[in-house]
Formats: structure tokens, sequence, C-alpha cells
């Protein structure tokens, strides 16, 4: 899979192709639905099928302070997408300049003049260009104007497995309620796969080294989506390994036992005793064992971490 950042090198040799358009934040199920209809529908005509993504977050820019929580690092994204089939991952950097440009514009500049599109495959409610203003009945007149078909396609609505009278359309906004709720069980259902929360290893304050369980303590991007306060169980890989997963029991909050303020994402690896210091690393969240509570003792605490590590090992089974 090709990557782009920006359209200023696109190859001289560039013919037509079939695009979508999107954040895609998660890349969940409704995301790879549509991705797949765009990698069908260029295969069909035997062109490149493009995923046309922006950075920074739209809102970040045109409402500073508004960016919503993220549920995938550009990076992540990426390998989801080449995952997929695509064969060229364009990043649009996004600027006040480009936020001003009209619907008209948007698609004469980018999709026509650049991108060459043949077709244009989207959400149902994709918007575009300056304020929102242009929707996928504008897009498919302009498409006519400019020689490409436009396909807005409805997002699934997924049924939960449990309840198939609940019929669910999943979206980013979903997703993110369900990590902030710390239903990271709802949320695995709909990305398709465990969210995964990634960061640098850091020095903590080894307290839990003192308890017997030593803890590789995250610092994460600063929008990343991390999981209420509580206990999880969750897969820990490294960058540098990532085909080897380790189970871990992972506490996010503040230590309420020993009156903390900041709030931390600290994982336990079990069976393995090595120090994690300044790599990168991901946690795939499988479960949320409690919530955080505050114990009278240190003592206390250790018995129950000492449940939920056998919980963990009890959930996850073997180590890959």
């Amino acid at each position: 899979m090709q990557r782009w950042r920006g359209l200023g090198d696109l190859p001289g040799s560039w013919g037509r192709c079939v695009v979508t358009i999107g954040v895609f934040d998660g890349v969940h199920r409704g995301h790879q639905e549509l991705i797949t209809r765009t990698v069908r529908a260029a295969a069909e005509r035997g062109v490149p099928s493009v995923v046309l993504t922006f950075d920074p977050h739209p809102s970040e820019v045109i409402r500073p302070g508004s960016h919503p929580a993220q549920l995938t690092t550009l990076r992540r994204k990426a390998e989801l997408v080449e995952g997929l089939g695509v064969d060229v991952f364009c990043v649009l950097p996004f600027t006040l300049e480009l936020s001003r440009l009209t619907a008209h514009e948007f698609v004469h500049e980018v999709l026509v003049d650049k991108l060459h599109a043949a077709a244009v495959i989207v959400g149902e409610n994709f918007t575009f260009g300056a304020k929102a203003a242009g929707d996928v009945n504008l897009l498919r007149t302009l498409g006519k104007r400019f020689g490409f078909v436009a396909h807005g396609a409805e997002l699934q609505g997924l049924l939960a497995q449990e309840q198939a009278d609940n019929e669910i359309t999943f979206s980013s906004t979903y997703v993110r309620s369900c990590i902030d709720a710390g239903d990271v069980v709802a949320a695995s259902e709909a990305l398709g796969r465990p969210h995964r929360l990634e960061g640098i290893v850091v020095r903590g304050d080894r307290r839990g080294h003192d308890l017997g369980y030593p803890t590789a303590n995250l610092s994460t991007p600063r929008f990343a989506a991390v999981p209420a306060d509580g206990v999880y169980s969750a897969w820990f890989t490294r960058s540098s390994d990532p085909g080897r997963r380790l189970r871990s029991a992972v506490s996010v909050g503040t230590n309420p036992t020993f009156s903390g303020r900041e709030r931390t994402v600290e994982a336990f690896v079990l069976d393995i005793d090595e120090d994690f210091y300044g790599q990168h690393v991901a946690l795939d969240f499988v479960a949320k064992l409690r919530d955080q509570v505050r114990f009278p003792t240190s003592e206390g605490l250790v018995k129950q971490i000492d449940e939920d590590v056998a919980r963990t090992r009890e959930m996850l089974g073997e180590q890959d």
C-alpha cells in the first residue's frame, strides 16, 4: 500500500481511481464495510482504491479545543486500512485554508483535478466543504458534471449478538461512549477487534514493584481514548515484537488507596520479568474486571490484585 501525505507528489502517470473519504477514526465495522466496497469497486474497474483521510482531526482546526478522544493513531489507522486491501492511504493535512473550500471547490480541486476520481463512495451522512454545506446529493450532482459516480452507502445497522432486537449502527461516537463507560466488550464488538491504547513506557513511582507487582506505566498520546477508571484484562504487545502477545492486568485511574491525583495507565505483565522502560507498547483491552476501589491497607490491595491476576490468567488463556 502506498502512503501519501498530501497531494503534491502524485505520480505523473496517475490515472483514474475509486475514492472513499472520511476521518475513519477507529476503522470500526461500519468503516470496514465502506472501505471494502471501495476496494471491490476499484477492482471491478481495474483502477487503484484510495482512502482519503485528514490530519489533524477537522474539529480541532475548526473549533480548537473540541478534539474528540482518538480511537486510533494515524499509524495504526494506516495499518488497519492496509489490511483491508487498499492501494493508497492518503492523509490530507487539514488546515483552515482547506476548511474554507466550498463543496464545489473541494470536489473540483481534490477529487477531479488531483485524484481523477472515477467513483466516490462515502457514508450516507457524509458532509463536506465549508460549513459542511455539501452532502451526498450534491456529490452525486457534481459527479454527473465532472464525470464520476457517487454512492452514499448506508452504514449497516449491526445486531448485537446477545440482543437480536437491539439494532446498533456502529459509529466512532458510539465506540468512544463505550470506552468512556469502561464497556470495552461493546467497543470490541463495534470495532471488530479489541480497543487498542498505545504509549511509551515511562518511570513510575515504583509502588507496584514494592507490592510485588511491578507495572509498565504508559505515557499515552494527548487525545488518546483511555477507558474509564478500573482494572482490566488486556493483551500487551511491544512494537519491537508485535507478533508476541503477553497477558496483562491493567489499572486505569488515580491509585485511590494511596490518595493519588494523577490519572495513570499501569500494566502488570504476567509471567515475564523485564523492564519495558522506553519501549513503545500497546494494550488491547479485553474486559473490565472491576471498578477502582480504595483499600484501607496495602495488604488488602495486594489480595485484590492477586484475584485480578488470577482472573486475567483464566480469561486470556495461554500466551501467544
